[in-house]
């Protein structure tokens, strides 16, 4: 089940709010010693956390499944946060990289939902009683698994909100009490302290000044399953730009049957005839680009990045984006218009006429 960005903390009786920890979205299944996570995206995470399988199958229920979230804690600093770099670094090809990390980064399990618990099924009960059956279900758990905290009051909340970013924690998190557990529909709400997104990355552009990346190429699929450009990821420093030639080159291999194929040539002819069928592709002519030349470099379109951004212009980023972060546990297919936070549409000549 996935959440919703509002503005402000949504306030309803029987409202539940917990702290929005950030991490790997994880689904942990227990059947005596078999043990599996799954990432929100349905990819098994079960081999790059081996010491997180040892824990649950040490500390969850012996038939369960179990909503959480994988975080790693940083604890080298005077005060311990969590560190989502880190927590990246974990998904990595080789076995004994994987080993080594697991003991110089482990990471620890929050789990804030149950879904099952021997032969029952909790997924159409409530979230009050669902979470009732969470706290004693885990009532013995003990670190690295934690059970989320949780409160029904909106002005501790609050506090939340303003004082847990330090901890590296990145929001609230609000449940309604009667809310079933719904794979796939935004039921929960999440109030952040800024505005991102995950996008796919799709192509990018050479820059001006050399063999260097310059800015990265941002989509987002709509409800059709098309791949839409929304705008470009650039403020890097030039060091960057160059590492990203490399990291960017496995993906240039093997490029077929690319989403935006019909936009590599003769680029602003093409992005004109993509938006008359209602796709947006990159190169699109405006007062801003003219003449200039918009070709770009297309990528297998399996990178997913975590982006800041302002606001939305229609259905494309207002400015260009901030790269926040690699995300490795998304998949490229849940990076849809869903996910944006969208402003109420309203008539300007209301707003001019005071009304």
């Amino acid at each position: 089940m996935l959440a919703k960005a509002v503005p402000t903390l949504p306030r309803a009786d029987g409202m539940t709010y917990e702290p929005k920890f950030d991490g790997f979205r994880c689904i942990a299944f227990r059947d005596g010693d078999e043990v599996e996570l799954s990432s929100r995206g349905n990819k098994l995470m079960t081999r790059y956390f081996p010491e997180v399988v040892e824990q649950i199958r040490a500390q969850l229920p012996p038939r369960s499944v179990v909503d959480g979230e994988l975080v790693v804690i940083r604890r080298d600093k005077d005060t311990p946060k969590l560190d989502f770099e880190l927590l990246g670094q974990r998904i990595h090809p080789a076995a004994s990289r994987v080993k080594l990390l697991a003991e110089t980064t482990p990471a620890s399990f929050i789990a804030f939902d149950i879904l099952a618990l021997d032969d029952e099924d909790f997924s159409q009960l409530g979230y009050r009683e669902r979470r009732q059956r969470l706290e004693s279900a885990l009532k013995d758990v003990h670190a690295p698994v934690y059970l989320t905290p949780i409160t029904t009051d909106p002005a501790v909340a609050e506090q939340w909100f303003q004082i847990f970013e330090g901890a590296g924690l990145d929001g609230v998190i609000a449940k309604a009490a009667d809310t079933p557990y719904e794979p796939g529909k935004r039921l929960m709400f999440k109030v952040k302290h800024s505005r991102t997104c995950d996008a796919v990355v799709a192509g990018f552009r050479w820059h001006k000044d050399g063999p260097i990346v310059g800015s990265l190429l941002l989509g987002l699929y709509d409800d059709d399953g098309r791949l839409h450009h929304v705008g470009v990821s650039a403020s890097f420093s030039r060091e960057r730009r160059a590492e990203l030639v490399e990291e960017l080159a496995p993906y240039r291999e093997n490029v077929t049957d690319h989403p935006w194929n019909w936009g590599m040539a003769n680029i602003h002819e093409n992005a004109e005839a993509a938006a008359q069928a209602g796709q947006r592709l990159p190169g699109g002519l405006s007062r801003w680009t003219g003449k200039k030349n918009l070709e770009f470099v297309p990528l297998r379109p399996e990178l997913v990045v975590e982006v800041g951004y302002e606001a939305m212009e229609g259905d494309r980023f207002r400015h260009t984006a901030q790269f926040k972060r690699w995300r490795p546990d998304r998949d490229p297919r849940s990076c849809t218009y869903d996910q944006l936070e969208r402003p109420l549409r309203f008539d300007v000549d209301e707003v001019l006429a005071g009304s």
